[in-house]
Parts: C-alpha cells; structure tokens; sequence
C-alpha cells in the first residue's frame, strides 16, 4: 500500500514506459506513410472512432470501479481481522481463569495458557497472510512492467517462510501437525477448538464464555473465508480479457483518425499526431492497468492490503496484553509502500 502523498511522475512513467514506446511506434509509422509516401487513403473518419472511445471508457470505468470495490472489501476484512484479534486477545485473558476450575493452575501456568492460545493466533494471522500472498494464473506480478517496479520494495512473506515465522508461536508437534495439511490457517483453528474443548473439561473457562469464545473462532472463519473468495475467485476473465482487446483496438485506429484532423491545419501539423495519439492512448491504457493492478489486492503489489503491517500491528497490541518486555516494532514503509 502506497502510504505517501503520491505516486511521483517519474514512478509513474518507470511503471508505464515500455508502453509509451509503443504507442510512439504505432502512431509514427502511420504519419510517415501518410505524409511521406502520401497514402492519403489512410485517414479514417474521426466520429466512429470517438464513438469506440466512448465505449471503452465506460468499459474502463466499469472495470476499475468493480476493481476498487474488490480491494475495498479485503481491507475491510483486514480491518475486522485487526478488531476481532484484540477481542480474542482481552476475552482469552479474561474468560481463562482458575474460578471454575477443577484443578487450579499456579499463577505462571495460567499465564503460560494464556500465551499459548494468543501465540497459536498470532500463528493463524501468519499462515493466513501467507497462504494468500501464494501466486495465481491470472494474477499479474509476474508481468515485467510489475516484476521491474516490485523490486523498489520488498515483500516480507516472498522473503521468509512461513515454518520459520510460526515456528516461534506453535510448539514444535503442534507445528509438524499444521505443515502436514493443505490449509494451514484453517487447522490452526482447529487447534484452538480442540483447546477451549479442553479448557472447558478442566473448568478453566465456563459454557457461557466457551460459547463466547467459539463465536469468535466463527467470526475468524469467516474473515478467512473471505480473504479467500477474493484470491481464488478472479475478476471474470470475460471482462477483462474483451475489455483488453476493445482498448487495443481504439489504440490501434487512434492516429488513423488523427491524420485528417491534424492535416486541416496547415502543412507539418500532421506530424502533431504522435504526441496526441500517444497521450490519449496512454491514458487509456493506463487506466486499464490500474484496474488490473488493483483486482487482485493480496498478490504483493504496491498497491495491495499491507497484510504483514496490520499482522504485525496485531502482534504488538496482543504481546502488550501478554505485559512483554520485549514487543517488535512497527513495520516501515520502504519507498512509501507499505506492506
């Protein structure tokens, strides 16, 4: 997530160059045989190709609207994430203790049940934010316009693997159980099911606040399962795609309808269809890759919900619960992005 006042002109054109070479290429080409072989029949009416132009921007403007609102939602998910984390945290340290219980636990043992259950949700945060920073086919970090810009900042959950990181918040046989199934995340929870069940038999928490506690593994469930509908289910690949192809097409007959209206204005002023044709495609085109750049918000782009930041921002409220001494600093932005 970019977290500065903008996006520089100079980031903007490093990101979008290659196609503005293009552009430049394709609008020249017709120019000179226009103008210097005086293919006069090349110039097309003007009107059916604004009419194309029109089209496309609505298609473009439906697209990046549906775009925003995808990762508008996952932030939102994040956001639940953050809040239903410090519940979790407050009723665990309130809800676990000896007054029911069957058999009470010594001050430090009570403690150390404390921490296991919040470490095990700190384990969860951290094997859901990997699990959907995992790359997609229809994802598009993998494009070179993406892979060049990416390298401006880095991505924590590409650098790290996520055994190392949970292995500093399950037990060792807990950690070996969780790595053997597909859904790490989901089977972090059912860890924690098969405790409060536990806890429960051992009267350390009551049916009430059990059920209280259930709920919010519920509530965790269901963000996850959110954050999920958004990775594996792609913005439809037939808006895209023919969306792709409409902006090609107006791109492509943009400087034929340019020539008949530039030569109007006097000899030379044709050779003003470059840069014009150039700049409306451009923009065009970039809108477009906005769209595409925002409709998969967990792929790693700068752009994206900065998961590893609120997963730490997580850590430290919960740790702080726990009164630690020691509680990891806030995660920097590197170069304004924010991950």
């Amino acid at each position: 997530m970019h977290v500065g006042k903008k996006f520089s002109l100079g980031e903007a054109l490093l990101w979008t160059r290659r196609d503005i070479y293009k552009f430049l290429v394709l609008a020249t080409i017709p120019v000179i045989l226009y103008d210097q072989l005086h293919w006069k029949w090349l110039s097309l009416p003007w009107l059916p190709i604004a009419l194309i132009g029109t089209a496309v921007a609505f298609l473009v403007g439906f697209k990046n609207n549906a775009t925003y609102d995808r990762l508008w939602e996952a932030r939102k998910i994040w956001g639940a994430i953050v809040n239903s984390s410090r519940t979790w945290g407050i009723m665990t340290m309130d809800f676990v203790t000896n007054k029911h219980a069957t058999m009470k636990l010594s001050d430090d043992d009570l403690k150390r049940v404390h921490q296991r259950i919040i470490y095990r949700h700190l384990g969860w945060i951290t094997a859901l934010r990997f699990q959907l920073r995992q790359s997609r086919s229809w994802e598009s970090m993998t494009h070179s316009y993406n892979k060049e810009y990416s390298k401006l900042y880095s991505v924590p959950e590409y650098e790290t693997k996520m055994e190392d990181i949970l292995s500093t918040f399950l037990s060792e046989d807990e950690l070996k159980q969780i790595l053997k199934k597909k859904n790490a995340a989901t089977q972090i929870i059912v860890h924690q099911s098969k405790e409060l069940k536990e806890l429960l038999d051992q009267g350390l928490i009551d049916d009430f606040r059990h059920m209280e506690l259930q709920n919010v593994l519920a509530d965790l469930y269901d963000h996850q399962g959110k954050c999920e509908r958004i990775k594996n289910f792609p913005y439809p690949r037939q808006f895209a795609t023919l969306n792709l192809y409409f902006i090609w097409l107006f791109i492509l007959l943009l400087p034929f309808g340019m020539l008949q209206e530039f030569s109007k204005l006097g000899a030379g002023v044709v050779w003003l269809t470059i840069p014009f044709s150039t700049l409306v495609a451009w923009v065009f085109h970039t809108l477009e890759k906005i769209g595409e750049a925002t409709e998969n918000p967990f792929q790693g782009g700068a752009n994206d919900i900065p998961m590893a930041s609120l997963a730490r921002t997580i850590e430290i409220d919960l740790r702080e619960m726990l009164n630690e001494k020691t509680i990891p600093s806030p995660i920097e932005p590197v170069k304004d992005i924010l991950m």
